[in-house]
């Protein structure tokens, strides 16, 4: 069993930058996938962003050039870095890792863009 702690959300104006951890229970060091989603109200869950474990990324196409991912192999935590927030970025992020098939999710950190 994997535990996920999301943290790093909250209120931030338009244009604004948040950075979200994602800190897990065990090591992350040889996982192969871990990755960031949200989920807005009313709609499906999207892939935000993915990090393999030989460092290579993948971006969701309405957060590119605007967020990035990156891990921290020594302290368990997958970072996402938000910058140029809009309001449609307002939802729920969750973090995932995907440990020998099983999925694994956080309960999730709450962005909410407004001026």
């Amino acid at each position: 069993q994997v535990q996920l702690v999301e943290s790093g959300g909250g209120l931030v104006q338009p244009g604004g930058s948040l950075r979200l951890s994602c800190v897990a229970s065990r090591s992350i060091f040889r996982l192969n996938y871990m990755g960031w989603y949200r989920q807005a109200p009313g709609k499906q869950r999207e892939l935000v962003a993915t990090i393999r474990s030989g460092g290579s990324t993948n971006y969701g196409d309405s957060v590119k050039g605007r967020f990035t991912i990156s891990r921290d192999n020594a302290k368990n935590t997958v970072y996402l870095q938000i910058s140029s927030l809009k309001l449609e970025d307002t939802a729920v992020y969750y973090c995932r890792l995907v440990v020998d098939g099983t999925d694994y999710w956080g309960q999730g950190t709450q962005v909410t863009v407004s001026s």
